[in-house]
């Protein structure tokens, strides 16, 4: 029998000597337990996203001091644990001091080398760099390893040889990818399993949270605990780590699944634990039983915790929310407001000539139902002033002395007003409320710019910009039978159609709106850039023309020929949008606030973009030709 524990912890990027200080405790907890083996995640002692500090000789040196103090303190039992590993004596392909990103096994004070490794510690063979993923600019894999050394990387993937009690047993350590190997020539656990009679695998990762994950992660590591006979163990990190434009929460859910592939225990999402599993009781009933929850749960549970986590990372405690009587800025105001307080909140409602009394109400009602502060701030007289200064201020030609004016048309007159709630106002309460403000952009907006820069794209965090608008919906819902168990969101809110209120042309009670047509909309920007072969113009025509177009992108049937009876009208909406995607948008991306990542790909460094312009290829100019023609 083995007592086996998953160290699920909270890895603190950047931070080594505050990721030991847990490490070190968690040992000390497992060894009153009388653990056998304790289990922590990859990166464990440096996190992972660190951008270029890898880069910083001083902080690799930090690292290394810390992996010795972990050494030291396995006394009586063994300590499994990821870190950085350094050759000083070479290079990687950057000219820079060799990295690898490492798993360590130490046992009564001293490394146990892997059996067939050239170092004392499993080197990570697959480099992800695909989404977040950057490891190939850092590390250098075991495959560079075995060609530099003259051989393959079968001849050194091998596990490690532990004694405990008198007992031999054989462990298959695998770092995060090392287990994911479907679309690698490569497959580390495979060789393992062919070449080795393995006791155990062990998963060392640092996973981050993305919608649908864990139940891809069951059926894959099931099947390979299944496949090989033996037990595996998933051991991932919590926290919150990021690339910078892009915030990724580390879930845990660290599992342990049995020699038949079934779930045996599972840690809890986003809660430090030390999960304990006693080997002879694995395949014994009961199995782990999880919970069938609805997607929208596990969103709500990674944005309260991405936000509570990054508020706490940049010591934030007051946010301030522009509030328009809208779904966007109502579902931001609950959510933060379940982060920081109500007390802590400040909702601000800024109505010009073109907002209704109706959203006025739905503003100050939900904030009645939070008990936050409010305030009213007009902004028609700054607006008007600005636009008379612009239209009333005279241009001079410095070359000849003539003169000339500006004309403030009506769309500028809609980005003024954008602008001056933001700059001027929000900017200017969040300073005074001794905190920030919010951008409370969808995934939809977002994607087409539909925003103005410097406006309401403006903010701190973007919490809900990796959510389509019906996902925000859905969380409004969600909030109030699930979190709040009333009707916190008034049903006016959900009830209204999306509007600026920049316009006459957005008039609310006369039922107007935004152009985006939400439930074609967001199906069909989703396929623009979440869909594994991304969609273009030309893949849109062709399911068009064919009549499969609502199955591919997965709306309600019958909503594309609701919204454009004609293909004139599908094909000028279609090319209106993917110019703004591929065009002004990606400008406006760029210089977006962060954004706090739930999906398959969020804007920011998982979904890297150049601005390139928009482009229609021939087959898609021959399509539209025929279609128009038809």
């Amino acid at each position: 029998m083995l007592k086996i524990a998953m160290a699920q912890m909270e890895v603190i990027p950047g931070h080594p000597d505050q990721n030991t200080a847990r490490i070190l405790s968690m040992i000390a907890e497992a060894r009153e337990q009388c653990v056998d083996i304790i289990i922590f995640p990859e990166m464990a002692v440096p996190g992972y996203l660190l951008g270029d500090t890898w880069e910083q000789s001083a902080f690799l040196r930090d690292c290394e001091d810390c992996g010795q103090e972990i050494i030291a303190a396995s006394q009586d039992l063994t300590v499994m644990f990821g870190n950085i590993a350094m050759d000083w004596t070479k290079k990687n392909n950057d000219g820079r001091v060799r990295k690898y990103n490492a798993f360590f096994t130490a046992q009564d004070g001293q490394l146990i080398q892997p059996n067939n490794m050239p170092y004392p510690y499993i080197i990570k063979t697959l480099m992800p760099n695909y989404r977040e993923f950057d490891d190939t600019r850092h590390f250098f894999s075991l495959q560079k390893l075995a060609r530099e050394l003259g051989t393959i990387p079968d001849k050194l993937i091998s596990p490690v040889t532990l004694n405990i009690r008198g007992q031999r047993y054989q462990a298959g350590c695998l770092l995060c990818e090392d287990g994911w190997s479907d679309n690698y020539e490569l497959e580390p656990l495979a060789l393992l399993q062919q070449n080795y009679d393995i006791d155990f695998f062990i998963n060392s990762s640092a996973s981050p949270y993305t919608l649908g994950k864990n139940g891809k992660r069951n059926r894959v590591f099931g099947q390979q605990a299944s496949a090989a006979g033996v037990p595996l163990f998933y051991v991932n990190a919590i926290g919150l780590q990021n690339n910078g434009k892009t915030i990724y929460t580390f879930d845990g859910s660290s599992t342990a699944y049995d020699a038949e592939g079934r779930i045996a225990a599972m840690a809890p999402e986003y809660s430090e634990s030390l999960t304990i599993i006693d080997t002879d009781s694995l395949n014994s009933p009961p199995v782990a039983d999880i919970p069938d929850e609805p997607e929208i749960a596990h969103i709500y549970r990674a944005l309260h915790y991405g936000i509570r986590r990054f508020l706490e990372n940049i010591h934030m405690q007051k946010i301030v929310i522009g509030i328009s009587g809208g779904i966007d800025s109502a579902v931001a105001a609950a959510l933060y407001a379940s982060v920081v307080g109500p007390e802590n909140l400040l909702l601000v409602n800024m109505p010009s000539v073109f907002n209704s009394e109706t959203t006025k109400g739905l503003s100050q009602q939900l904030a009645e139902n939070l008990g936050c502060q409010y305030m009213i701030i007009p902004i028609q007289q700054s607006v008007d002033y600005t636009i008379e200064q612009l239209e009333h201020t005279p241009m001079i030609c410095l070359a000849d002395g003539t003169t000339s004016q500006l004309n403030v048309s009506s769309f500028v007159t809609e980005n003024i007003q954008a602008r001056d709630r933001s700059a001027r106002v929000l900017a200017g309460a969040a300073a005074a409320f001794g905190g920030g403000f919010t951008c409370n952009a969808n995934k939809a907006e977002t994607t087409v710019g539909y925003s103005t820069l410097y406006g309401d794209q403006s903010g701190f965090l973007a919490a809900l910009a990796d959510l389509w608008k019906h996902q925000v919906y859905a969380l409004a819902y969600y909030m109030n039978q699930s979190v709040y168990n009333r009707e916190l969101i008034p049903q006016g809110i959900i009830d209204i159609v999306p509007s600026a209120e920049l316009s006459s042309a957005q008039n609310v009670d006369e039922g107007k709106g935004d152009p985006l047509k939400y439930p074609y909309h967001d199906y069909l920007f989703r396929s623009f850039i979440e869909r594994w072969e991304k969609a273009t113009p030309e893949d849109i025509l062709e399911w068009y023309s064919a009549g499969t177009l609502e199955d591919q992108l997965g709306c309600e049937p019958g909503v594309v020929q609701h919204y454009f009876p004609t293909a004139q009208s599908f094909i000028t909406d279609l090319e209106r949008w993917w110019n703004l995607f591929t065009g002004m948008a990606i400008a406006k991306r760029i210089q977006a606030p962060p954004i706090l990542a739930v999906s398959r790909r969020a804007y920011g460094f998982d979904h890297r973009e150049a601005q390139n312009g928009p482009y229609y290829t021939r087959k898609y100019k021959e399509l539209k030709a025929r279609l128009l023609q038809a």
